[in-house]
């Protein structure tokens, strides 16, 4: 990633819906590996490939070439997963039975009568059944309902041991309030060891039919990733307690059901993604991310093919822009494609879902140093890539009709060597363009560059590709939004609209056509960076000469939201936008 910091094999965790999952693990005195399977109906699987050397290099090499997926004696822990039951439920809450009971509450709901009592007509029942207790509580307490706040007490006289409180801030009407209430909920079990939940809206009556179902999924998707810790390299790890969870007042059917198995699809998804930037590059080279990508074609072959090219096959796709990143790895770089066909029926849309793969960014020649370069993060620049084969997995689950989608990663690290890239060196892409390579650190774009060439090659309508790209959009957006780029603005509507249904924040910048002088080089098409001024729009305008004219295209630049500095892990940002824009174009 340019001016800034961004893996795993796949020893990942399963949460389950219903489904029980069942685990192997195996070995060899040459390579040590981790694999999960999963049985049908709501599982998910997740497996770390080969612990090993791939492939070795020219003789000459050897001496330094080791096998970079086994340096430290690493190997992922094998997880024994949670498995959490959801159920939707019409019931009155003061009859439920359980640990834990929590309410979802607005600023709006909190507000009490001349004798502080609530005047919520739900909160005001389960006050009266308490004694006062709760409302003496919130006030005490000055528990409003703001975002963030919550409140647990343990209650006497109920069927439940405890009742909390969650805030949902002045008007819960988005996803990622609802999502961020699963969270809460799951944080407060762990700490309390409850096995078993309910979840419930105080001012639930004034959600439409489809917004019931939007805020379900997303409640249960919370949850699903508030209970998720990725503890595969750690020494000891705790198991969680929670097991089931219901969740009342917000109906009950076929609909529900099945908006609950889409959350659980989802979730499963950006776990692996999770999994994948935590890894560390000595665990996730990019044979690993190939060899991840295989297997979710194998796990849902009856619609997903894929298809690696190796250095030869990328050297007769004339991809030198993405070769000369990779030259001075002993890892070599593995191009990967992933398809999706729909089950019968004819494709009226074609996709494309490129997502930059660098397993490692050392900055090259232009070596990352000094305070807050975050060389030691570079594991997360394969953000965009866990993005893309997260969203893979997804809709190998899903199956939406109509739609053929191509996911598309270029994966290879970004190091140091004899045989690297150097600065001032030219590269040609695979469209024809020359590129002066006057920073080796602004590397992903190079990869990008041949990627965007071989996504447009595939006759696809539309294509979104994410990339932890520059440090410039993380100063512009701080580390919550992803900058969007693009010059279609029917793209931009269609993208914006799924990432408010996903609960992900995406901002539109402008893609300022003026800023194009800084990228003119003397001796080749351009340099692969301008100036300070403007480095995000620049970057993605790069990326614009890589693209057909006919084809509708966006960047997202999401170097700020991959990485939760306070959490110090993977967020899977991008997948769930991805998944409901693919969604969006199906029949």
């Amino acid at each position: 990633m340019a001016a800034i910091r961004a893996s795993a094999s796949l020893a990942s965790c399963s949460l389950t819906l219903v489904a029980s999952t069942s685990y192997t693990s195996a070995s060899s005195c040459s390579s040590v590996f981790t694999r999960f399977r999963s049985k049908p109906l709501w599982g998910f699987s997740v497996s770390v490939a080969p612990l090993c050397y791939y492939s070795s290099r020219r003789a000459k090499r050897m001496a330094h070439s080791i096998a970079h997926a086994t340096l430290g004696l690493t190997q992922p822990n094998q997880i024994v997963p949670p498995k959490i039951s959801f159920a939707a439920k019409e019931i009155d809450l003061v009859e439920w039975k359980g640990d834990i009971l929590a309410i979802g509450v607005t600023e709006k709901d909190i507000a009490k009568d001349e004798s502080s009592k609530f005047q919520n007509p739900i909160l005001q029942k389960l006050d009266s059944k308490l004694g006062g207790l709760l409302s003496e509580a919130s006030s005490e307490e000055d528990f409003t309902g703001k975002a963030g706040q919550s409140t647990i007490l343990r209650v006497p006289g109920l069927g439940t041991k405890r009742v909390g409180l969650v805030g949902l801030g002045q008007a819960a009407s988005t996803t990622a309030a609802y999502r961020s209430l699963g969270e809460t909920i799951a944080a407060a079990a762990k700490s309390a060891q409850a096995s078993n939940v309910a979840i419930a809206l105080a001012s639930s009556e004034t959600l439409s039919a489809d917004s019931r179902l939007t805020t379900v999924s997303a409640i249960a998707t919370g949850t699903v990733l508030g209970t998720y810790e990725d503890s595969r390299f750690k020494s000891e790890s705790k198991k969680p307690t929670l097991t089931s969870v219901d969740i009342l007042g917000l109906g009950t059917g076929p609909e529900i059901e099945k908006k609950l198995k889409f959350a659980e699809s989802v979730s499963s998804a950006v776990i692996f993604g999770i999994n994948l930037v935590n890894a560390p590059a000595n665990v996730l080279t990019p044979a690993v991310l190939a060899e991840e990508a295989k297997r979710i074609a194998s796990l849902y072959s009856d619609v997903l093919t894929t298809t690696i090219l190796n250095v030869e096959q990328c050297k007769e796709l004339k991809m030198g822009s993405y070769l000369g990143v990779a030259a001075a790895s002993a890892n070599p770089p593995h191009f990967i494609h992933i398809v999706y066909k729909p089950l019968g029926g004819s494709v009226k849309t074609k996709l494309a879902l490129v997502g930059k793969g660098l397993t490692f960014d050392s900055g090259g020649y232009n070596i990352k140093t000094g305070p807050g370069c975050s060389i030691e993060l570079m594991k997360f620049d394969m953000g965009g890539s866990a993005a893309v084969l997260g969203a893979a997995k997804a809709l190998g689950q899903i199956k939406p009709a109509g739609v053929e989608v191509h996911f598309i990663v270029a994966a290879c690290e970004n190091m140091i060597s004899g045989t690297g890239m150097r600065p001032g060196d030219i590269v040609t892409a695979s469209n024809g363009k020359t590129i002066e390579v006057n920073n080796t650190d602004a590397e992903g774009r190079l990869t990008l560059a041949d990627a965007l060439v071989y996504a447009c090659n595939q006759g696809v309508e539309k294509i979104v590709d994410l990339a932890t790209l520059t440090g410039a959009c993380i100063i512009a957006l701080g580390s919550s939004i992803a900058g969007v780029y693009t010059p279609s603005d029917d793209l931009a509507k269609e993208v914006l609209e799924a990432s408010e249904v996903a609960g992900e924040k995406l901002w539109r910048m402008p893609l300022e056509e003026s800023y194009w002088e800084s990228m003119k080089s003397g001796v080749a098409d351009m340099v692969n960076t301008g100036g300070r001024p403007g480095g995000s729009i620049t970057a993605a305008l790069f990326l614009k000469q890589f693209v057909d004219e006919k084809v509708q295209w966006m960047h997202i630049d999401m170097a700020g939201p991959v990485w939760n500095e306070k959490k110090k892990g993977a967020t899977g940002f991008g997948i769930s936008t991805l998944v409901e824009w693919v969604l969006k174009n199906s029949s």
